[in-house]
């Protein structure tokens, strides 16, 4: 017979918090402790009576711990200064060919990379996961990305050496 939840929290909360805090700042390890049991809670009838519940807390804390971790590098950054006028770059209906043929010049994979990374929001690791290589390949195509745009020359200044 399964123990109640309550003996299992009882029993493991010190396990689960030191997983949450081996991988998170404390305010951190503490949410996702909370979140770690309250996912158990709705997963425990489900459980199997043979299943090894300390593995089980653990693999969801440590789920849990990744969670908080990505929400955290989603968050905006603050910055001193606004620019005095916002980019419109990216939003429909505006005009952004120049920087679109910029991107489009750069090699395939580089290309690849700064779509997903910024386009979609996509983590290093789960871009190497879809292109296939090791992270640190994917972080130097970025890189490698990063340092070809800088040095093309912009879309406004690329259309007026066209037309002017």
């Amino acid at each position: 017979m399964k123990q109640p939840f309550e003996a299992v929290v009882e029993h493991h909360a010190t396990t689960v918090l030191r997983v949450c805090r081996s991988m998170l700042a404390v305010d951190d390890a503490d949410d996702a402790w909370s979140e770690t049991f309250l996912a158990a809670l709705r997963a425990y009838p489900d459980l199997p009576e043979q299943a090894n519940v300390e593995a089980w807390l653990v693999t969801i804390a440590r789920r849990k711990a990744i969670d908080v971790h990505r929400a955290a590098h989603r968050d905006p950054l603050p910055v001193a200064e606004l620019p005095e006028t916002p980019t419109e770059l990216g939003l429909p209906g505006v005009d952004d060919t120049g920087f679109r043929e910029i991107v489009l010049e750069l090699p395939e994979r580089q290309r690849q990379v700064v779509t997903y990374r910024y386009g979609a929001g996509m983590s290093y690791s789960e871009i190497a996961a879809v292109l296939g290589g090791s992270v640190d390949a994917t972080r130097r195509a970025a890189a490698d990305a990063r340092k070809n745009l800088r040095k093309a020359p912009s879309g406004v200044s690329r259309q007026e050496d066209e037309h002017g």
